[in-house]
């Protein structure tokens, strides 16, 4: 960040010191009002490869949706990312068996090539679709390069997915590969999903080949799933590869929305813009280096694994791990943070949750003396969840507290290693991210709760949405939420703090409880709840009841413990005094467990759906589906009381 500060003002006179206290601000201010000289500066300074140069950085700020980065430039994502062709360990893949792989840059980039020969074989090329189902390997690595290497785009879903999940999101894209497994571990079992992909392949009739990764078998049985070939018969060694030089607004990756009200939503992102915008948050915000090994705990059903692949482009290390991050106890990823020299540990609020309810102290059993920044998204964390990272994980290192989205694969708030860190708030907005906390009138507000928007365009927002030809789909999901305005609503409630810079994120505004008109951010029942050692997790919606919207709080118990009327009682004298009488719950409940997307974040939608008599659909975009049945179950009960 201090060497980006002072080559932008190098480059522009700014007169900012990278070493004075408030110099990230002035630099965040001057890169909200000049965007298309800030990004050319990002371009720049990550050192983009690109055949052509880009003619015009943007062409106009003004279409929102619609502005077109970087016009006229020709490059290749797979080529940036592939910088580093020598013997320097690239990846590190473990798996919770135990059972590892070591590949340099060179390796890595040979199988990349063999792979996309076959590919060119079976037809693969320039906006041709290659679908994963797999789980966090070298092989998917492998797959989302080779694709891209000839211009194509990639999507991909862990295995832990259900059948018609994963056809509810390949079957919109219509996949001419798929790249999967024949099967995985978790939590010490062994699945064999064979007859899943034999299924999946059936109900996508546009999948051509299929490319099997021998994953739980040397040499599974692949006869009964049509058009399958292992991947070792698959790859085509050989030399003079070249790869395919793309417009900058080329498809590079398909994510999809939760789906858990409704069938999944495609959003199509771009080459140019997702390459930027990744290498300005793990250059820049994140301060990736060559030297790094980097690690999250993702699936690769999850942006963070999309993010996670780009830190190729930097030279560092990726410590890629599948499986249970707390199998066979919450030890195993501080064991590999210590054993593979880990500088960067990616996980999320409900990983650091979890430790905090078994009390765990990762800092008395393990040295962690390579270990220098913790990054956290996925769900907004309390500011006991941050005390307890420093308190009982290491004192000297950076809390990065992230957040954004699938929907920008990136971030629109994150941390700087030059600012300090305020328990339970993100250290700033991002670089380029012209982000305000807005009020139910549209107004810009500091030091109260409001809506997130984003004002200006960026080039990792979504080039369009698949099958939504006149954008109805795309304006409906963020652009109509303010009228007056023109702007990127994204659906988080926060507040933007006045006196730190910071911003504290307070859940998803569409799942805020509306009680007697005032409007109750469920991050502030957690923060108070989620601290009492009983209390593993927890889930708190508004049912509409009598005219106005009462409080169920759901709460999943501790190993050892149970919910006691004395334990209800102190719950609601804590969020009474430490928040307001408005946020005690009318009704607390037990519940089994609490239902999660793949991103991890809470799904406090679906319940509320279930709590109010609507129906959800889309169970297996949830990674515990079966959670809901609880919450269906009990509604007769909340719907009579």
């Amino acid at each position: 960040m201090t060497r980006f500060i002072g080559y932008v003002d190098g480059k522009k006179g700014l007169g900012i010191d990278p070493l004075e206290k408030y110099a990230y601000f002035k630099l965040y201010d001057w890169s909200i009002k000049n965007i298309p000289e800030f990004w050319e500066a990002v371009w720049s300074f990550v050192e983009i490869r690109a055949s052509k140069p880009y003619d015009q950085v943007v062409d106009d700020l003004n279409k929102f949706p619609g502005a077109s980065w970087f016009i006229g430039a020709r490059l290749n994502f797979a080529e940036n990312l592939l910088r580093v062709r020598d013997g320097k360990t690239a990846i590190i893949a473990v798996r919770e068996d135990g059972f590892s792989r070591r590949i340099s840059y060179l390796d890595l980039y040979r199988e990349v090539v063999g792979l996309a020969r076959g590919l060119q074989e079976v037809g693969i090329g320039e906006g041709d679709m290659v679908c994963g189902y797999i789980p966090n390997t070298v092989e998917a690595c492998v797959g989302m390069l080779a694709t891209a290497s000839l211009g194509g785009t990639w999507s991909s879903a862990g295995t832990e997915i259900g059948v018609e999940a994963v056809v509810g999101r390949f079957g919109q894209v219509s996949p001419k590969v798929l790249i999967t497994v024949d099967g995985y571990f978790y939590k010490g079992k062994r699945y064999n999903i064979l007859e899943r992909v034999k299924k999946i392949v059936e109900n996508i009739p546009s999948i051509k080949s299929v490319v099997l990764v021998p994953y739980l078998e040397e040499n599974p049985k692949i006869d009964a799933i049509e058009n399958a070939i292992l991947y070792n018969d698959f790859i085509k060694p050989g030399d003079g590869f070249s790869f395919k030089q793309v417009p900058s607004s080329t498809p590079i990756y398909t994510m999809f929305t939760s789906g858990t009200t409704g069938k999944p939503k495609c959003l199509v992102q771009s080459v140019a813009g997702i390459l930027v915008n990744h290498l300005k948050e793990l250059v820049i915000h994140t301060d990736l280096k060559p030297a790094d090994t980097i690690t999250y705990i993702t699936s690769t059903s999850w942006m963070m694994w999309n993010w996670l692949m780009t830190s190729l482009a930097t030279g560092a290390t990726l410590l890629l791990y599948d499986g249970d991050p707390n199998y066979p106890d919450w030890r195993r990823m501080w064991h590999l943070i210590d054993e593979h020299g880990v500088s960067i540990f990616g996980c999320s609020a409900s990983y650091i949750n979890y430790l905090r309810s078994l009390n765990a102290s990762p800092r008395r059993s393990f040295d962690l003396a390579t270990l220098r920044e913790i990054s956290q998204t996925g769900s907004p964390l309390s500011a006991d969840g941050f005390k307890w990272v420093y308190e009982e994980v290491k004192r000297d290192h950076h809390f990065n507290s992230i957040s954004g989205g699938t929907d920008i694969n990136g971030c629109f708030a994150i941390g700087s290693p030059t600012l300090p860190v305020y328990a339970g708030q993100l250290q700033s907005p991002a670089l380029g991210m012209k982000i305000k906390c807005y009020d139910v009138h549209g107004n810009p507000v500091y030091d109260r709760e409001g809506e997130l928007v984003c004002e200006a365009p960026a080039p990792s927002m979504p080039l369009y949405f698949l099958n939504d030809p006149n954008n109805e789909k795309y304006l409906d999901a963020y652009f109509r939420f303010y009228t007056h305005k023109r702007v990127w609503r994204h659906g988080d409630y926060v507040i933007f703090h006045s006196d730190t810079g910071g911003i504290t994120f307070l859940g998803r505004s569409d799942a805020v409880i509306k009680r007697s008109g005032v409007r109750i951010g469920t991050a502030e029942i957690y923060g108070v709840v989620e601290k009492f050692k009983e209390i593993a997790d927890s889930l708190a919606v508004g049912q509409n009841w009598k005219g106005d919207q009462r409080i169920i709080l759901f709460v999943k118990m501790a190993a050892g413990y149970s919910l006691t009327e004395e334990l209800k009682d102190m719950i609601k004298k804590e969020l009474r005094e430490r928040v307001s009488p408005r946020h005690v719950p009318d009704i607390i409940l037990e519940a089994p467990d609490i239902p999660y997307t793949f991103n991890m974040k809470k799904v406090e939608i679906a319940v509320s759906n279930i709590i109010n008599g609507r129906k959800v659909i889309n169970r297996d975009s949830l990674i515990n589906p079966e959670s809901l049945d609880y919450f269906e179950k009990i509604l007769p009960m909340l719907q009579g009381d």
